[in-house]
């Protein structure tokens, strides 16, 4: 079992720095924010805006991007902050609540086979479950899939629309990490592994199953599952410079987490953790278990970690190495400094622009680019002042 290194955030300390200086405030495309932090001043810019409770944000060739907005659009924007009309042959989805369209990403190989992986709530009888699919983007003046296919479905009791997780990673094998929620109400079959609540999955690219997956085989567990003991994951990136995939999960009232996920790991939830239920009743039986995984970062009061990204441009060298996190009822960015697998500061950023942060992206230009989650949501761009 890993050595755990748990910080609370109950105060703050010196190894905690708080940038909250804004010099103007505007949501006008193009105009520009101004805020402080430990790499200088920065510039925030709305590059577009507009967007139903955008959900995440993925890269095209040319400086381009995709968006999807929850309530089941997916659009191209183009670096000037052109929206396209919704992308046809997207399924419905069930978004009530927290459930919707959510993540998309694009393949490793998009620029040969055009192939993008997004992740939804697909309504079930009375309910929802989470489901991935895959299709190939063709461009133009409204822009399509071709060979929409659902590669994936959640088994398990269906949500009535929280907690569906669905954060997607591609790993340099070609295979799909996918965060699967437990749908709040069925916190404790995240602890079963006959199910896929409160769990992370892998799978190939057409949804089979790897061979190496480590439940494969297993009497009473589904095959898909890689780590399980889950709450809602909200983020998830693989550390390029040691090939380890991290993880934030959202907590109840306290114990937000950020985890390094381990094949076959057990992390715990409901059984241990740092939260208590919203009522403030008693959730854990206690905060540690033989068996159980330590988060190596924990939350209280809870900040609601969303998407994630390791930062390796030249935009800001100082920040080079360090882990990003939006965050939602934080309403801010928070970046964490790494020594290794040991997070040794945490900086919280852009606190007075007052936004649910839904999503956090390096750019292609090196620049960090943000989704705000409301219903005018936006796309930022933050740079260095002056750059």
């Amino acid at each position: 079992m890993k050595r755990p290194v748990i910080w609370v955030t109950v105060t703050l300390t010196a190894a905690i720095v708080v940038t909250t200086t804004l010099l103007i405030a505007t949501t006008t495309r193009g105009e520009n924010t101004s805020f402080g932090s430990s790499a200088g001043r920065l510039e925030v810019q709305t590059v577009a805006s507009g967007l139903a409770h955008p959900w995440a944000l993925a890269f095209l060739p040319e400086g381009r991007m995709l968006v999807t907005e929850r309530p089941g659009r997916i659009r191209i924007v183009s670096p000037q902050g052109q929206l396209s009309p919704a992308v046809k042959g997207v399924p419905e989805v069930m978004a009530v609540s927290q459930g919707g369209l959510l993540d998309v990403i694009t393949d490793t190989n998009y620029a040969q086979n055009a192939t993008i992986y997004f992740c939804y709530s697909e309504r079930s009888g009375s309910g929802a479950r989470t489901a991935i699919a895959r299709g190939k983007l063709v461009e133009g003046p409204v822009p399509r899939l071709d060979d929409m296919k659902v590669i994936f479905r959640q088994d398990g009791p269906l949500s009535s629309g929280n907690h569906h997780g669905c954060r997607i990673v591609q790993a340099p094998d070609g295979n799909l990490f996918v965060t699967l929620g437990e749908h709040y109400s069925g916190r404790d079959q995240a602890q079963s592994l006959d199910n896929h609540l409160g769990k992370l999955i892998r799978i190939a690219p057409d949804g089979s199953v790897p061979k190496d997956n480590p439940f494969v085989g297993r009497d009473g567990a589904r095959p898909e599952i890689w780590s399980y003991g889950h709450r809602n994951q909200q983020g998830l990136a693989i550390n390029p410079a040691t090939g380890d995939l991290w993880e934030t999960e959202h907590g109840p009232r306290g114990g937000d987490e950020v985890n390094i996920i381990g094949k076959g790991k057990n992390y715990g939830w409901p059984v241990i953790g740092y939260g208590v239920d919203y009522s403030g009743a008693k959730i854990h039986e206690t905060t540690s278990k033989p068996g159980m995984e330590q988060p190596v970062k924990y939350w209280v009061p809870s900040i609601a970690p969303s998407g994630m990204t390791f930062y390796t441009g030249d935009l800001f060298p100082r920040w080079r190495g360090s882990l990003f996190s939006g965050a939602l009822a934080g309403q801010m960015l928070v970046r964490l400094q790494l020594n290794g697998n040991t997070i040794t500061s945490e900086e919280r950023i852009l606190q007075n622009l007052n936004e649910r942060i839904r999503d956090v992206r390096q750019g292609p230009d090196g620049a960090l680019w943000l989704l705000t989650d409301s219903s005018a949501g936006r796309i930022l761009r933050v740079t260095p002042a002056g750059k």
